[in-house]
């Protein structure tokens, strides 16, 4: 029997960006609509997110970043390295978002799995945010479910293209999560930073060699870390689609990617927590598209 499936969207928490930005922002809104349009989740299961409070965001991160950011006083540096311009618009977006990760983590020990379509917000440091991420919405959630006493250990499985190199610093230190990586050698970010397995993939990869390494490298995290809970950054951006994925993976590929993430999980009960992470298609659609699929593959999960 299926679980009951809950999602968290921050769609309507959108935010002005310049004529030509790259960032999707449009993804948000057209996933929102796609996953109830489809039956993927029934509307009453699509909820909105609560603010992450400042509490929260400070057992990650700095209190002069966090505070910088909100008051909208980042250095004019700091913010082309964000990607984003400040407005009190991407602020509140920033702080639902988070909320977001931490609801569907919540969810997830409970029913098993749960999904923000936003989130996965990798390239934050503790001190900064870098690469369109504002704040570590993984390291908040699984800091504040330790903080609650819910969660002991954590793994992150980071199938985003690019390397997670902000979670990887924040818990470099920290032998409580486990950080797992596969991403491409070449891409974003050029200086890596070492998590506790990453698996460097070279341009062009296609769904064999692909799936041939996470089988490979998802049974190690998981007994190298036995977590308590999985946060899954379930990007789209290594589809052959992608304007910077720069790897081939088909729509195919990706959900045998997702089905092999979540049956290791469940083959050793371990709840899941999927972010969307990235997605930067030709057409906005195809990544859509492949976030969908991951949703409705994980409504289906026994």
């Amino acid at each position: 029997m299926a679980v009951t499936f809950h999602v968290w969207s921050s769609a309507r928490y959108t935010f002005p960006l310049p004529i030509g930005h790259r960032f999707p922002i449009a993804k948000y809104a057209l996933l929102r609509e796609a996953v109830i349009d489809e039956g993927v989740v029934p509307a009453e299961r699509v909820h909105e997110p609560e603010a992450a409070s400042r509490e929260a965001l400070l057992r990650v991160h700095t209190a002069a970043y966090v505070d910088a950011l909100t008051q909208g006083t980042l250095p004019p540096d700091a913010m082309r390295r964000l990607g984003f311009p400040w407005s009190s618009r991407l602020v509140e977006r920033s702080y639902r978002a988070v909320g977001g990760t931490l609801a569907a983590a919540r969810a997830a020990l409970e029913h098993g799995v749960a999904m923000n379509l936003a989130g996965g917000t990798h390239h934050a440091f503790a001190d900064r945010g870098e690469g369109f991420c504002v704040f570590n919405d993984v390291a908040v959630a699984i800091r504040a479910l330790m903080a609650e006493g819910r969660v002991r250990r954590a793994l992150v499985v980071d199938l985003d293209v690019h390397q997670g190199n902000g979670t990887h610093a924040i818990f470099a230190d920290d032998p409580r999560v486990f950080t797992f990586s596969m991403h491409g050698r070449r891409n974003y970010p050029f200086q890596k930073v070492a998590g506790d397995l990453d698996v460097e993939l070279d341009d062009g990869v296609r769904d064999p060699a692909y799936l041939a390494l996470l089988q490979d490298a998802l049974p190690r995290a998981i007994a190298a870390s036995t977590p308590d809970l999985a946060i899954y950054l379930a990007g789209a951006d290594p589809h052959e689609g992608d304007r910077l994925g720069r790897l081939a993976l088909t729509f195919d590929g990706l959900l045998r990617r997702d089905a092999m993430v979540l049956a290791a999980c469940r083959d050793v009960g371990i709840p899941v927590a999927i972010t969307i992470a990235g997605g930067y298609g030709r057409d906005v659609h195809d990544t859509v598209r492949v976030h969908v699929n991951t949703a409705r593959l994980a409504s289906t999960w026994r």
